[in-house]
């Protein structure tokens, strides 16, 4: 027994015990969100000591008619708090507007929570937590400030000034590189599977339950008259939708068989009609056909069957079941109905009008959907007058089946572009603070006659060096997450190389063109004015 409120985020069992399920992804998502805001408040910091030099004589000052260190720290916290405040209500424009497409995305309906005590405050507590953190290491810093040294032109920043910022820059990209890597992954795994053959045509199939008793015997009426009007290609039964197995079963013999082998078939029922309407494809033997009054004793089997059977000659086969022999007539090639994340299991088609609970029609592709779709209304309302009218096209419920992928691969892509654009704006602060920091060394160069791409280059390796790191760093996390999660699909894509290629070239890319600004604006001044003053 389960409470109802578990079945969605708590749906995984291991040996009866409760092993997650979709609230692993929350928690996932949580932890990202919240290193996201950690990412922010690290660039607040990178931004806010960036500054030092020109926030440093206004310390200076401030301190030396009067001002002590605690009041420093006041205004400068009272700056962090500010910006954070601001920050909050823009975030709630943005979340009220991003709302219908968020719910698009997550098949939801969620509103804005303003009516409720517990967001704010929890928002509130979110606030001064940004802001302590965000604030902290500025207000000390700055704050620390000796006037005597600022105001004389002799404040240094030291030699290990900018190692914390660089370790946070490597973090900051550690995670921006592991998210992209994880964003092509979840791409290419559900390419991996769109692309894997259905081994039948579902195009213009439409899927119809048979809700009623009353379609019974009302096949072959509905069908000519459907036909007559050009309003289908073909029409069919079956147990089982397209996109569905609903019936298995055991107690399968045949010559051969292993006596310590379970033999389980997928066993769908359909009619004479089926191959033509849905196209599967024969690779062996033939067809169920009017013309044959015994293939209600015959089967058609698939590729896993005839692999899970290991016979050689599949075709005239004798296959004993229910105290009946049935004969295999064709093999046809394996059809994606059930998850396409996991392999095709062996089944079995049989042809009985007593199991029918879908019907499956092939609209005419020389008609309008529309004017077909109303022609087959009003026929199944003409003999079938209780039945609603309710059907689905089986290429779109097989795509349904990629939603939950597709989701989280939405997801995962806005944090990966979110994670990547904060962490730019550690690199922007880092350049900044080391353009800064190096303004004369770059006068002098210039004067003794570097260039522009020499000057660029001084600025930019170091940059190159940190995302290599971070890239070190990345990749080995980023395959063991991603691995995984690839390993909950049996059929699943490889986790190449060139994935991995791409995302620190991704990275490189963006580092070199977000330090670029600086390295270039920093290469172009002009030497007199950073050092007239020496």
């Amino acid at each position: 027994l389960q409470p109802m409120k578990d079945w969605r985020l708590n749906s995984n069992f291991e040996n009866g015990i409760k092993a997650g399920g979709f609230i692993q992804y929350i928690w996932l998502f949580g932890i990202v969100g919240l290193f996201v805001l950690l990412l922010a408040c690290i660039n607040f910091m990178n931004l806010s000591t960036a500054r030092s030099e020109k926030r440093s004589r206004e310390v200076g000052i401030r301190k030396a008619i009067g001002s002590d260190r605690s009041q420093l720290i006041s205004q400068f916290f009272g700056e962090t708090f500010l910006v954070v405040l601001m920050s909050f209500a823009v975030a709630c424009i943005m979340v009220a507007l991003s709302l219908p497409w968020f719910n698009q995305v997550t098949a939801k309906q969620m509103i804005f929570p303003y009516a409720q005590p517990l967001f704010w405050l929890i928002s509130v507590g979110f606030i001064g937590f940004t802001s302590l953190v965000a604030g902290i290491y500025p207000a000390l810093y700055l704050s620390s400030f000796q006037p005597v040294k600022v105001l004389k032109g002799t404040f240094k920043a030291g030699k290990l000034a900018s190692l914390p910022r660089k370790v946070l820059v490597v973090m900051q990209f550690s995670v921006s590189i592991a998210l992209i890597i994880g964003t092509i992954v979840v791409y290419r795994q559900i390419q991996y599977v769109k692309n894997r053959p259905l081994g039948f045509n579902n195009d213009g199939i439409i899927m119809i339950p048979l809700t009623t008793p009353e379609y019974k015997g009302k096949y072959d009426l509905i069908r000519n008259e459907l036909k007559g009007n050009n309003a289908i290609v073909e029409m069919t039964e079956s147990s089982s939708p397209l996109t569905g197995i609903w019936s298995s079963n055991g107690g399968f013999n045949w010559q051969g068989k292993d006596p310590n082998l379970h033999a389980e078939f997928n066993t769908i029922w359909v009619t004479h009609d089926y191959g033509k309407t849905v196209g599967w494809q024969f690779n062996l033997g033939r067809d169920f056909s009017r013309d044959f009054v015994m293939d209600t004793l015959s089967i058609v089997i698939n590729e896993a069957a005839v692999k899970f059977m290991n016979i050689e000659k599949p075709v005239g086969t004798i296959v004993e079941w229910n105290d009946k022999k049935y004969t295999v007539v064709g093999v046809i090639k394996d059809m994606l109905m059930a998850s396409p994340y996991l392999p095709v299991k062996q089944a079995a088609y049989f042809v009985d009008s007593r199991n029918y609970n879908w019907m499956h029609l092939k609209l005419n592709p020389n008609k309008s959907s529309r004017e077909s779709l109303s022609s087959i209304e009003a026929t199944i309302k003409k003999y079938v007058p209780s039945a609603p009218f309710d059907y689905k096209f089986a290429d779109k419920t097989f795509n349904e089946k990629f939603e939950s992928e597709e989701r989280i691969g939405k997801l995962s892509s806005c944090f990966a572009v979110l994670a990547i654009f904060i962490s730019c704006l550690g690199l922007f602060g880092l350049a900044s603070f080391v353009a800064e920091q190096r303004t004369k060394e770059i006068g002098i160069r210039k004067v003794v006659g570097a260039s522009i791409f020499n000057l660029w280059t001084l600025l930019s390796k170091e940059f190159i060096v940190l995302v290599l790191i971070s890239s070190l760093i990345a990749l080995p996390i980023a395959y063991y997450y991603m691995k995984g999660w690839l390993d909950n699909y049996e059929y699943r894509t490889g986790m190449g190389l060139d994935i991995f290629v791409l995302a620190i070239l991704g990275a490189l890319s963006i580092t070199i063109i977000t330090v670029s600004y600086q390295a270039i604006k920093a290469a172009i001044a002009n030497p007199i004015k950073s050092l007239r003053t020496e």
